[in-house]
């Protein structure tokens, strides 16, 4: 009868679905408390529930679940509270994966640090993409691998036990004592993993990690195709009809608009992308370097996403080391690059760089000319060899317009991956999907990237391929008309409060096509001492913002996102994007994003306004 009570409620939530649950990436930060992700969602949808009150105008004010679909949503939230409900689990326990694979790798992670012993036992052939040897001497996972009949098969272990299955019944699961993990398969929607009793509890925080960090969270419509299929729901099928074409269309254009000619690698997000390209490049040092150390080089204050993965990565493997790479405010990110690769070619290990270019939050381009001569600078380890020349890893997120990877491109003369992460300007908002292409000296590290992001099953979903699709062939023009409004908005500022610092491009960068449509404001502030004056300051951003998302909120909103198709993103970058950056590198200050489609001067009284306040 619970079983029974459940699915109809859910029918009924499918039948009312709020559009925003399927379309947004991004979700409104001022509803969302990151403290109570998921948890704060739930009780008020279990609430919800008690009352059998499904309507459409109750769901829409539901606090956000999570700030952004990759790491969850109303969707896969919803998903995973009525897997665990019919069953009398906890929700937490239950995390689903747009991935096939990234359950097991990241319970393998967790007892790679625990030192525990690992068993992964299946019944039926597993999928492709299960690559156990590369398990195993790349990620330096150990584990038992078992084939058995069914989940009864199998006995106590002294360790953790992995159950891979592509038949459970989720809204009636028979979970067998021995299965520590549970992790159900399907076919083109990803994978459940239920963590299975209180002993395990411990596993939840760093599998949701993994999720964050290394992949999605079951796509919004892919929840929603499961969630029809469990509840015997009418299938409104939200894969691509056409995935091959679409696929072969999508790759061609990133070509055009990147003008290189290397292999097109499609990711269900940026980091996922960026952890195909960590992972390959190891694998290429382990086959190509043999013993030699790999060392990561990161900026500490990039994009929290960014620099985490590069930590966790390192943390995993003992021939890996992070090294720190200095590049915004008063640091030169070509003298810091000049001298870390003098560091590394000392010490006769395998330097990989990971830059932003611009970066972010503070939208600064590097002199390219005397970064061009740093990186493909001859040097020489101490015993006089020749020293492996850098991987230029590039997070060209703000400027996916400008052609570095191309035969004439700036870069072109040392090995240079490039990728994108596609929730912003490729598809304008609308999915989360990411792309990267290699230059002609880069091109033979693309077979390993290729080999990861299919091992982490981590390729771009149909929907998401669709998606992209249809909004690369404006991408440029999107990208062209933004900057527009975002250098007149900057203009306005800049009369209206020359006190405030802002970064931006200048107009001659402009010109060689660094149009972001994103700057960074630093408010003026006031104290007698630094702790008030910064207190005052961070006081000052929330005004602004919390002025702008309420005076126009058809438009204004609090939310981490770029590249957009309407309207001006605001955020603050020590509490968003850089939430796991070390505390002294953050940065808190405004992160404005304009869109090609918004009413500027609008934003501009609202910003009139403010300032009239403060005065």
């Amino acid at each position: 009868m619970k079983e029974s009570n459940i699915t109809e409620y859910i029918k009924n939530v499918l039948g009312n679905l709020p559009e925003d649950w399927i379309k947004l990436t991004t979700h409104r930060l001022d509803i969302y408390n990151e403290e109570l992700a998921k948890t704060e969602f739930l009780h008020q949808f279990e609430s919800m529930y008690a009352n059998q009150n499904s309507e459409r105008s109750d769901l829409k004010k539901l606090p956000t679940a999570y700030d952004y679909i990759r790491l969850g949503h109303p969707l896969s939230s919803v998903l995973e509270w009525g897997i665990a409900k019919s069953n009398n689990i906890k929700p937490e326990s239950v995390i689903s994966f747009s991935s096939r694979t990234m359950p097991v790798l990241a319970v393998l992670r967790k007892n790679l640090f625990d030192k525990k012993n690992t068993r992964i036992a299946y019944t039926d052939k597993l999928p492709d993409c299960y690559d156990f040897q590369a398990l195993k001497q790349v990620y330096g996972y150990q584990f038992e691998l078992v084939q058995v009949e069914n989940k009864k098969d199998f006995t106590e272990f002294d360790g953790s036990t992995i159950f891979i299955s592509s038949d459970e019944k989720l809204f009636d699961l028979d979970l067998n004592s021995n299965t520590d993990f549970m992790v159900s398969l399907h076919s083109e929607l990803g994978s459940v993993l239920v963590v299975n009793g209180e002993k395990n509890e411990e596993y939840v925080s760093d599998i949701q990690h993994v999720r964050r960090r290394e992949t999605v969270a079951m796509t919004p419509a892919d929840c929603f195709e499961l969630l029809q299929d469990l509840t015997g729901s009418s299938i409104n099928n939200h894969l691509a009809d056409d995935n091959k074409s679409n696929k072969s269309k999508v790759k061609e254009l990133v070509k055009d608009i990147t003008a290189t000619s290397s292999k097109v690698l499609l990711g269900s997000c940026g980091l996922s992308i960026q952890y195909a390209i960590m992972m390959g490049l190891i694998e290429e040092a382990i086959e190509q370097h043999p013993g030699k150390n790999v060392k990561i080089i990161v900026p500490p204050n990039c994009y929290g996403g960014t620099n985490d993965q590069a930590r966790r990565v390192a943390a995993c493997l003992e021939n890996v080391e992070i090294l720190d790479l200095p590049v915004d405010g008063n640091n030169d990110m070509v003298q810091s690059t000049d001298k870390v690769l003098d560091q590394v070619a000392q010490e006769n290990a395998v330097p990989y760089i990971i830059a932003e270019i611009p970066t972010n939050p503070r939208v600064e381009v590097p002199d390219l000319d005397p970064l061009r001569e740093v990186l493909s600078k001859p040097r020489n380890t101490d015993s006089g060899e020749i020293a492996i020349d850098p991987v230029f890893i590039l997070d060209q997120t703000f400027c996916p317009n400008v052609q570095f990877c191309g035969e004439n491109g700036i870069l072109s003369s040392i090995r240079t991956i490039s990728y994108v992460s596609g929730s912003k300007f490729p598809s304008g908002g609308r999915c989360t999907a990411g792309y990267c292409v290699a230059n002609k000296k880069a091109e033979a590290l693309m077979g390993n990237i290729e080999k990861h992001l299919i091992l982490c099953d981590n390729e771009a979903t149909a929907l998401q391929v669709e998606i992209l699709s249809e909004q690369l062939p404006s991408m440029n023009q999107r990208i062209k008309d933004a900057y527009k409004n975002a250098r007149e908005f900057v203009n306005f500022i800049e009369t209206t409060l020359p006190e405030a610092k802002i970064n931006f491009v200048s107009e001659e960068l402009a010109e060689q096509d660094f149009t972001p449509s994103v700057f960074s404001l630093d408010l003026p502030t006031k104290g007698k001492t630094a702790e008030e004056r910064e207190a005052y300051k961070r006081e000052l951003n929330h005004k602004l913002i919390d002025m702008m998302i309420t005076r126009i909120p058809n438009e204004s909103k609090y939310c981490v996102s770029y590249g957009q198709l309407k309207g001006c993103y605001w955020t603050i970058p020590a509490t968003s994007t850089q939430g796991t950056t070390k505390e002294d590198d953050k940065d808190y200050i405004a992160r404005v994003s304009a869109s090609p489609d918004l009413d500027l001067e609008l934003h501009k009284q609202v910003f009139a306004d403010f300032v009239e306040k403060i005065k």
